[in-house]
This record gives structure tokens, C-alpha cells and sequence, in this order.
């Protein structure tokens, strides 16, 4: 039995971006139409009082610099770099069930799971874990 080919244009190829670039178009224009309309819809009556900066409906004391600890920070990120990678556990274990992936699969995320316990003891021996 013959072989089939199936020949590919250039504008069937361009075709599934031409959706992809008319969704954009269509997304772009509602978000205009929705901010126009809300331009063109609200009362604006300016006072001084609403002219005012403010936080959570109190006027605000001293300067607008303050001052934020890195450490907040340092948590948020260890927190998202052991969330993203405990993500990867789950793909992990769908592959270790199907056969033949058994051996090789369970030598790659022991090795996954070194770097992450190296991460976590430079983390430590750095003192990022202690709250003081």
C-alpha cells in the first residue's frame, strides 16, 4: 500500500496563529470598550478631599519611605522555589507507576531530591532559616 503525504502550506500553518491573533484583537478590544464605558458612565465631581493619598481610609503620617526587612522576602522566595519543585513530584510518580521507567526514574528524582536537600543545608548554614 502506497504512502500517503500530506503537504502543508504556509497558510495552513498561519491559519491556527491568524485565531490566536483575532482572540488578542477581540481580548484587547472588550478590555478598551470596558474602560471607555466606565470613563464615559462614572461622575467625576474632583474635591480636595479625594484628591488626597490615603491607605485603607487613613490620611497618611510622616514620609511615603519605609523601610522593608529582605529576610520577608527571602522566606517568600525559599517558599516558592520548594513549591514549584514539589510540583514536579507529581509528573514523578505517574511516570515511576507506568513499566519499564521504574529504576531510571526513581535514580533521577533521588538525584532531584540531593539538590534540593543541598539547597535547603545552604539555606541553613547561611542562617536564612532562623527568625531573629
Amino acid at each position: 500500500m502506497p504512502e500517503r503525504t500530506v503537504v502543508v502550506t504556509a497558510a495552513d500553518y498561519f491559519q491556527s496563529y491568524s485565531v490566536v491573533g483575532l482572540l488578542a484583537v477581540i481580548g484587547v478590544l472588550f478590555v478598551a470598550v470596558a474602560f471607555g464605558a466606565g470613563r464615559l458612565l462614572r461622575p467625576v465631581v474632583p474635591t480636595p478631599e479625594k484628591l488626597l493619598t490615603y491607605e485603607c481610609g487613613v490620611d497618611p503620617v510622616g514620609e511615603g519611605w519605609a523601610h522593608t526587612q529582605v529576610r520577608y522576602y527571602v522566606y517568600a522566595f525559599l517558599y516558592v522555589i520548594f513549591a514549584v519543585d514539589s510540583i514536579f513530584l507529581f509528573p514523578w510518580a505517574t511516570v515511576f507507576a507506568a513499566g519499564g521507567y521504574g529504576a531510571t526514574t526513581l535514580v533521577e528524582m533521588f538525584i532531584f531530591l540531593g539538590f534540593l536537600a543541598v539547597g535547603l543545608l545552604y539555606a541553613y548554614k547561611k542562617g536564612v532559616l532562623t527568625w531573629a
